[in-house]
């Protein structure tokens, strides 16, 4: 029904399910938790960048989660917005670093950051949860952050206002370009090597022998075997 499975996007041409799996749930209780996820990370993201830019980050994020996914997982269907919500948590860790300069409280707002991305990236350890597209999902959106989320620097919007040997000659910093530039070309080289791995068929455990246990790590309570 649109669900994300290897053997139909690959033998059956169907590259359509690399986005449709984002739209889909296991259930209501799937599709509550992720709404409720959605409203807590998306809504203060829109307010500050726009519906345009963070329903990108959203989409793209979705994307890359599904693409990674398809490349590990080949025996599961999957489905969930999982992936294009991990890109916007994503999304605001590079916020974070490409605007450093004009914010306050730096260290604390990382640290909290990074504990909530570590703990959700810790429940995707446990079985029947696609973890690869949670991390796919992660580095796509905070690539993404370097590119559409960039702030002008301070005193920018209100150079008008200041005299000329306080005004600032450029919207952006030199470091937010060099971000910007390095993040797009990541972005760009990672989709063309992912999608033309996926599409030759290729697996991403015969490159990574031990990328399994990103998603799955089996114990004395659960096997990972499906």
């Amino acid at each position: 029904m649109g669900a994300l499975k290897w053997d139909k996007v690959v033998h059956h041409h169907q590259g359509w399910r690399l986005v449709t799996c984002v739209w889909l749930h296991a259930g209501v209780v799937h599709l509550l938790a992720n709404m409720l996820s959605l409203v807590f990370i998306g809504v203060r993201l829109e307010q500050q960048f726009g519906f345009i830019r963070i329903g990108a980050v959203y989409l793209i994020s979705g994307l890359g989660g599904s693409v990674l996914s398809s490349l590990f997982i080949r025996n599961s269907i999957s489905v969930g917005a999982s992936g294009a919500l991990f890109g916007l948590l994503g999304a605001m860790l590079s916020e974070l670093f490409t605007n450093w300069t004009i914010y306050t409280n730096k260290a604390a707002a990382l640290f909290t950051l990074l504990v909530i991305i570590v703990i959700n990236l810790a429940v995707g350890i446990l079985p029947h949860v696609d973890n690869f597209a949670h991390l796919g999902g992660f580095l796509t959106g905070f690539l993404l952050g370097f590119v559409l989320l960039m702030r002008p620097q301070f005193g920018w919007i209100e150079r008008r206002n200041l005299p000329p040997a306080s005004q600032v000659k450029s919207k952006h910093k030199a470091y937010q370009y060099v971000l910007c530039v390095i993040a797009l070309l990541l972005l760009i080289v990672g989709f063309i090597v992912g999608l033309v791995m996926l599409f030759r068929g290729e697996s991403g455990n015969d490159h990574c022998h031990w990328c399994h246990y990103l998603s799955c790590v089996p114990t004395s309570r659960w096997s990972c075997g499906n």
